[in-house]
Parts: structure tokens; C-alpha cells; sequence
């Protein structure tokens, strides 16, 4: 049996050749519910209207191939600037490397006469705060390497978990300042540089050998307590930035026979806990 609403919307559709929005009006339907009735009718010719940015955006295409950028182009026809990219995406800016090449120049000397005075600025800035910084420091005693030792090692260094107890000194770092400070919080702890051993970590793509010799001469380390390098396997596809001659891996510092200094380390880190909270607490109280 035949729908009659389907019936009519159908003749209004070909007979009458009436758009969607007029045949809704004619049988007081919701638009759904006309597309729903006349799938299968092709539309009359005359709703075949292109797109009211249909000129735009060939207006777009040829902006873009008189040589405009995005930014350009969407500022002329008033348009948002995803909208122009989407319509010339496909498009290269530049005919030729070298025309890319100009354009990446420029771009950079523009960027750079902006931002220069900028940059100058920071950078005093930078250093005036590093002076004023180091002036706070002062020297360090030997109170002052054994809070700030035990610290970075709670922070860097192996700690015993209650579900693995383990009380060996261990630190691993790629710092040389901060293992720097360390070896000075071990000899402040009676712990002589002739004691630990070292170990270097680093990726396979690296020069091992050459990574040892650079860490023996800046921590001043006795060669002969390094033990074999690990390494570490190479991801051909890595975006890591450590590499280079810059490059020299980590450095593991393990002291034998340290459970007493680890015991130490846990005492003092205790006593900061407490006195931290200590003063949180007068500090929260009415």
C-alpha cells in the first residue's frame, strides 16, 4: 500500500520540482522526514546552484598561485585562516627550492629584528639573577654537603622499598655538576673517591670508550674502578636529543658496603620530613 504523505512529497518533488525547504513548508514536516520520502528522486536542476563559496574559494586558488600565503589570502577574502588552508593546502607556496629558501631567510631575519632587543634583555636579566643567586650560596661546609647530598640522593639516587630491601648506595645521573656534589657529600662521609665503583650507561651508537675517558677527567676518577659499560640498545627512529659529542651517557656510582651511610641518608631525610611538617604546622595553626 502506497504511502499518501510519501505519495504527495514525491509529486510535489517532480511535479511541481520543489525544493526540500518548500515541501516541508507545504506538508509541515521536519526536514528528516523529507529526505526520508524522496530518497531515490533526484533533485530539479534548478537547486543544482553551486555553493555560495564556491567563487571564494576559487578566488583563493588564484591568490594562491599568484604567489599569497595563507595568512594573506584568508585577510583578503575574509575568511578564517584553517578555512584558506584547506582550500590551498595542495598548493606549494614556492615554485622552486630557492624561491622556499628566500622565503625561509626572510622569515627568519623578520623574526630575528623583532625578537633580538627582546632576547638581549632576557639574558641580562638571566645572568643578573644568576649573580645575585650565587651570592646567596656563599661556601659550603660541611654541614651544608651532607643536607644537600642526602637530599639529592633521595631524589636521584636507589632507595630500599618495603617490598625489596636493598641498602647500597647507588646514583645514576647524567650531570657531572650534580655527581660532582655528590662525591663531595661521600667524601664529607668519609667515603674517598678510591672507594666506589662507576659504571657508564649509553646507547650503543655512541663511543663508549671515549664516554669513560671524559668522565674519568671531569669528576677526576680513578680509571682503574670503572667497570664494564653497559649499553644501551640503539633506536635507529629515536627523536632524542642526547646525542653527539655532547653526548657521554650515565654515570652510576655504586659504594660497597654502605648500608650505615644509606642509614645516614635515611636519618637526616627523616629529620627534614619532620621539621618540614613541624613548621607546616605552626605555620597552620590559628
Amino acid at each position: 500500500m502506497t504511502d499518501p504523505l510519501a505519495a504527495e512529497a514525491r509529486r510535489l518533488r517532480v511535479d511541481e520540482q520543489l525544493s526540500v525547504a518548500e515541501i516541508r513548508a507545504r506538508l509541515g514536516i521536519g526536514r528528516d522526514r523529507v529526505y526520508a520520502l524522496l530518497r531515490g528522486v533526484p533533485p530539479p536542476e534548478w537547486t543544482r546552484r553551486p555553493r555560495a563559496r564556491d567563487d571564494t574559494r576559487a578566488e583563493a586558488l588564484r591568490l594562491r598561485a599568484a604567489g599569497r600565503s595563507v595568512n594573506q589570502i584568508a585577510a583578503q577574502l575574509g575568511v578564517a585562516k584553517s578555512t584558506a588552508y584547506q582550500w590551498v593546502r595542495h598548493l606549494p607556496l614556492d615554485p622552486d627550492d630557492a624561491t622556499a629558501e628566500r622565503r625561509r631567510e626572510h622569515s627568519k631575519a623578520m623574526t630575528e629584528a623583532r625578537w633580538s632587543a627582546y632576547r638581549e634583555a632576557r639574558d641580562a636579566a638571566q645572568v643578573a639573577e644568576h649573580a645575585r643567586a650565587a651570592g646567596v650560596v656563599g661556601g659550603l661546609g660541611e654541614r651544608d654537603l651532607l643536607m644537600l647530598g642526602a637530599a639529592i640522593y633521595w631524589c636521584e639516587g636507589a632507595k630500599s622499598k618495603p617490598w625489596r630491601r636493598a641498602v647500597t648506595i647507588q646514583f645514576v645521573n647524567t650531570d657531572p655538576g650534580l655527581l660532582a656534589l655528590f662525591l663531595r657529600f661521600l667524601e664529607v662521609c668519609g667515603v674517598d673517591r678510591t672507594v666506589p665503583t662507576y659504571r657508564v650507561s649509553i646507547h650503543e651508537s655512541a663511543d663508549a670508550e671515549a664516554a669513560v675517558r671524559w668522565w674519568v677527567g671531569r669528576l677526576r676518577l680513578p680509571a682503574e674502578r670503572f667497570r664494564r659499560t653497559v649499553l644501551k640498545r640503539h633506536n635507529p627512529t629515536t627523536v632524542r636529543r642526547n646525542t653527539g659529542d655532547t653526548y657521554h651517557g650515565c654515570l652510576v656510582i655504586t659504594v660497597p658496603r654502605s648500608r650505615e651511610l644509606y642509614w645516614r641518608i635515611e636519618g637526616m631525610i627523616a629529620e627534614l620530613f619532620r621539621i618540614a611538617d613541624e613548621v607546616q604546622g605552626k605555620d597552620a595553626a590559628p
